[in-house]
């Protein structure tokens, strides 16, 4: 199965300094269809005003990854963690046994993101933050593992039975990424895409736009426009 899940019928909260629209149910966005995606829990498309952001607030035992589309997004917590993530790459956070954290926008214009959160396969681990400048040039014409709980070479680890990748692709370029019938979730950040499966009518999908596909050994991936592409892929859940 391959499904479409457009922009527009997304769920969305604006409380003026961000503007969020969430692909699962979260906050006050009610869906007990949309609760998951194997292992994938979240997956909202923040746009955050400059100079504002979200205060220190707690998680415990959850993996969240931060794909920072356009401008960049500077992290503080309490175990004396701080940084500046910039379009293009990620940061990771382990939530385990605990952390208070606070998320900032500093720069003088708009910040858009990805917040994602993975269900962690281990509970209570040492909370930790990491950010890594993968290089953009890695990732043409392919998906490349930036986060990963396979051990896949060069990706920040998860306590995650599954993998965050990430790639480019020029008008009219074709990829096929592998799945093994695992539940996966794609976003197109930039551009227009065409996905296929196997036994399945292709679906196109704008920037934003949420795909999720399920029981396909294989997907292609055909861009429209020249794109920017997003996918999460996770085990399903017991």
């Amino acid at each position: 199965m391959i499904e479409l899940r457009p922009f527009e019928k997304l769920g969305k909260s604006n409380h003026g300094w961000l503007n969020a629209n969430f692909h699962f149910a979260f906050a006050e966005y009610r869906n007990p269809s949309r609760v998951h995606w194997g292992a994938l829990r979240v997956w909202n498309n923040d746009r955050i005003a400059p100079q504002s952001g979200f205060p220190p607030h707690p998680h415990r035992d959850m993996e969240i990854v931060t794909y920072v589309i356009k401008g960049a997004i500077t992290h503080k917590d309490h175990l004396g963690n701080q940084g500046r993530t910039e379009a293009g790459q990620i940061q990771v956070m382990s939530a385990g046994n605990g952390i208070q954290h606070a998320e900032y926008n500093m720069e003088q214009d708009e910040t858009e993101l990805f917040q994602i959160w993975i269900l962690p396969n281990k509970q209570g681990v040492p909370a930790r933050w990491e950010t890594v400048q993968f290089p953009a040039e890695g990732r043409d014409g392919k998906l490349v593992p930036l986060a990963s709980g396979r051990g896949d070479d060069g990706a920040i680890p998860l306590y995650a039975d599954g993998s965050l990748l990430a790639g480019t692709l020029k008008a009219g370029q074709t990829i096929r990424q592998k799945l093994a019938g695992k539940p996966a979730y794609l976003v197109p950040a930039k551009g227009k895409i065409e996905v296929r499966g196997s036994d399945s009518k292709p679906v196109t999908a704008n920037a934003r736009d949420g795909v999720a596909v399920v029981d396909q050994d294989e997907i292609e991936l055909t861009a429209l426009e020249d794109a920017e592409i997003v996918l999460v892929e996770t085990d399903a859940l017991n």
